[in-house]
């Protein structure tokens, strides 16, 4: 079940620091909006509001409506979110108006597909890497994805998945990609645990001092 991604905003007058702790005992959340060739709103949020969408994904990604008390509805996408240091609040938003008929540009979430199948895992007894966790893209509004989904069922140990690799959706790039200049990132990897790693070499350590013993101990004999 999908989540709405809207908020309910109120304009804000009063600034610093002093007008922020009143809010945030008022449980709101003090914010920003800004950007499209507007003049940029401060607003508050309700906190509640704020704390349940936290828990989804396409918060952090996707466009959110942002209904203004007394305003019109804009569209808008997260920018930056700052959080309390040690306690479970959000302290401050930053949201950026999409602005119609142009261009975006976003990170999105990577979706990994059939990690338990993946041939690396199930057969090599691998692990997944996630070298990326989201990645950006540049779109129209209408165009952005909720996430790019790579299919790993292929990968092998010591495979991994550059950028370049996967298809862009449709309308979508990855300005991020940049093959001619070396800039083509690995987006996730398979690799054996580090323990194994470790037995291996300890192993291949131990082979190796048995056989310097054995070939001193016939040096011996013959002598």
């Amino acid at each position: 079940m999908s989540v709405e991604l809207k908020l309910d905003a109120a304009v804000r007058d009063d600034q610093g620091k002093g007008a922020s702790r009143r809010l945030r005992r008022a449980k709101r959340v003090p914010g920003i909006l800004y950007g499209a060739d507007k003049k940029p709103v401060s607003l508050s949020f309700d906190e509640e509001q704020i704390l349940r969408l936290l828990r989804e994904e396409a918060f952090f990604s996707q466009i959110l409506d942002v209904k203004v008390k007394g305003k019109r509805t804009e569209k808008a996408i997260l920018k930056d979110l700052q959080r309390h240091p040690f306690k479970p609040l959000v302290t401050h938003l930053d949201l950026l108006r999409i602005k119609a008929g142009e261009k975006m540009r976003q990170q999105v979430p990577i979706h990994l597909l059939n990690q338990e199948e993946a041939v690396g895992v199930k057969q090599g007894h691998g692990v997944i890497h996630h070298d990326l966790i989201e990645i950006d893209v540049e779109c129209m509004p209408d165009d952005l994805p909720t996430a790019i989904e790579l299919d790993v069922i292929e990968l092998d140990v010591g495979d991994s998945v550059h950028l370049s690799q996967i298809e862009a959706p449709a309308g979508v790039s990855f300005p991020g990609l940049d093959v001619e200049n070396d800039h083509d990132p690995v987006l996730v990897s398979i690799h054996m645990p580090r323990k194994a790693v470790e037995e291996g070499d300890e192993d291949a350590e131990e082979s190796d001092d048995g056989a310097d013993t054995g070939e001193s101990g016939d040096t011996d004999e013959q002598g």
